[in-house]
């Protein structure tokens, strides 16, 4: 089957599970995984399934990439910040919905082979931090002090706070948080100086590490 039809029967799945979405499907149906994907797993690329990358890291599972994208309810102004790079894919289904995407990916040679990729699929819109995800966009261009969106695509122990103070006011945090190999989905909404904290479901996600 084509890549092209294989995508069409993920979103499919996607909207029997219940992503409603308009923007988040249409992201999916731009962005071919299979490009994100190790060459050797291209024929897997449009299961609902997480997949190894290189490091011991993994491209998350298109469902839980769209339950994140949809909780966050991006809108065409929003500028997200993305903790965990990866592979760079949620990082272009984000460039197709939002002004622009800072991402940060701790590991450097996963960092530059997205960097690559995704300006050869041709994205001007996404800019790059190579460096510890639980400090945010620091020391890093633009010159960025806080975001409408965060999205963080690894799990941590607690909530780091130098990622609430980069959200901006009426912003959305969406973070898996918990022990390795068991997290709750949260979505965090600063109100001012107030926080509205909920809780969304179980979860599975590479550690967030502190360098």
């Amino acid at each position: 089957m084509r890549f092209e039809d294989q995508r069409q029967l993920l979103i499919q799945s996607l909207q029997k599970s219940g992503i409603s979405d308009p923007a988040v499907l249409r992201a999916f149906a731009a962005i071919p995984r299979e490009e994100y994907v190790a060459p050797d797993l291209k024929n897997y690329a449009y299961r609902n399934q997480p997949l190894p990358l290189s490091e011991r890291q993994t491209i998350s599972q298109p469902l839980m990439i769209a339950i994140m994208m949809q909780y966050a309810e991006l809108t065409s102004d929003d500028v997200v910040l993305e903790i965990g790079t990866g592979s760079g894919y949620q990082a272009a289904l984000l460039a197709g919905i939002v002004k622009e995407v800072c991402t940060v990916e701790r590991i450097e040679s996963l960092s530059l082979k997205a960097q690559k990729l995704l300006k050869e699929q041709g994205f001007r819109n996404i800019y790059f931090r190579i460096g510890d995800g639980w400090n945010g966009w620091e020391k890093a261009y633009p010159p960025y002090k806080e975001f409408s969106r965060i999205i963080v695509t690894a799990g941590a122990s607690e909530i780091p706070e130098k990622l609430l103070a980069q959200l901006a006011d009426n912003g959305v945090l969406i973070i898996p948080v918990g022990a390795e190999g068991y997290q709750i989905l949260t979505r965090v909404v600063r109100h001012g100086s107030e926080l509205s904290v909920t809780h969304h479901g179980a979860c599975t996600f590479v550690p967030l590490v502190k360098s």
